[in-house]
């Protein structure tokens, strides 16, 4: 089982596979209106479009790609030939994993699940200095009510493919999946997502703070969740930062994004 912070992917022309936080850079030159191969670009690549799934692992939606289970009645997804395998669950993780649980596909009937524990403590445990055996006994939400069933601790090591998820396996065809690309922290999502946009946590901005921050930010570095600063529709908390990110390299390039 890989860490929930699995993010995918770049192509070459456009892609990264996950929804929550969205980002498109256009490189110098190109035209939104026309977006193909006639529009001018310094490269190949035309645009480039993140979107950042939080909380789920990259197993959970691709474990057995590009090979789905194809049962009778439901959505059938066939790879293109020569389709490559992603680093996922190979036969031997899907039969003798090193957790308590073994990884299980999901059916369509279970398109609606719990999530895993993501906070920083249960990842470090699950992660155990690496051996990545400690999924079930601390990472799961229990119960896990999925119509009505009990999946258990279990339900962390379960796993979707082509047949439920075939919008997103129909996208890796065509574009790149990077399923090599571990993110740098742990914990909840604010630290995730501002790590995802600038490589790190620090810059928070004392002048732009809000409510009680003691065990959200230490040394101006932030270690929790908590609202941004500049959203109208921010808890009481909240913070701002002023730490380099993507968007500030972009701009000093002059490539456009938003």
């Amino acid at each position: 089982m890989k860490s929930q912070f699995d993010f995918s992917a770049l192509s070459r022309k456009i892609f990264a596979l996950f929804t929550a936080l969205t980002f498109v850079f256009a490189a110098p030159g190109s035209l939104w209106a026309g977006d193909n191969d006639d529009s001018p670009s310094k490269t190949p690549i035309k645009h480039i479009v993140v979107i950042f799934q939080e909380n789920i692992s990259f197993d959970h939606y691709f474990a057995t790609y590009p090979n789905a289970a194809n049962p009778s009645g439901e959505p059938q997804f066939h790879a293109r030939p020569g389709t490559p395998s992603v680093n996922g669950l190979t036969s031997g993780l899907l039969t003798n994993n090193p957790n308590a649980d073994q990884p299980f596909r999901f059916d369509r009937s279970q398109n609606y699940t719990c999530h895993m524990d993501h906070d920083y403590t249960a990842e470090q445990e699950a992660f155990d200095k690496g051996l990545m055996d400690q999924f079930p006994a601390s990472t799961a939400t229990t119960p896990c009510l999925v119509n009505g069933t009990d999946l258990g601790a279990g339900a962390v090591m379960g796993y979707y493919d082509g047949n439920t998820v075939t919008a997103i396996w129909n996208y890796a065809q065509h574009f790149a999946i990077d399923d090599n690309s571990f993110g740098t922290t742990f914990g909840p999502s604010t630290p995730g997502a501002l790590n995802l946009v600038s490589g790190q946590t620090a810059g928070v901005d004392s002048a732009h703070t809000n409510g009680n921050l003691s065990g959200v930010v230490e040394n101006g570095v932030a270690i929790s969740d908590v609202d941004p600063f500049y959203d109208d529709c921010s808890s009481s908390t909240n913070f701002g930062v002023t730490g380099t990110n993507i968007g500030d390299l972009l701009n000093a390039k002059n490539i456009t994004w938003g």
